[in-house]
């Protein structure tokens, strides 16, 4: 099992604000590695599995944890 290496609180920003933040994090990542992002903007629902898809990274696990969004993203290379 991997653990999570870093984590992105971007609950109470609006679209296109969490994948922006993200998209920044993940450019300091190692490939591979595990970012966790928490979001609460209704948009992320679409943007970040889009986003990811288009990036080349993997949305590892997406779930809804009350009042925000979790998703696991793998940087890929």
């Amino acid at each position: 099992m991997t653990q999570m290496t870093d984590m992105l609180d971007t609950t109470g920003l609006l679209c296109p604000l969490p994948v922006l933040k993200a998209r920044k994090r993940l450019k300091s990542m190692e490939n591979g590695a595990l970012l966790e992002v928490r979001a609460d903007d209704p948009a992320a629902l679409v943007d970040i599995p889009h986003f990811c898809a288009e990036a080349g990274h993997v949305l590892v696990e997406q779930r809804d944890d009350g009042p925000h969004q979790t998703y696991m993203i793998r940087k890929g290379g």
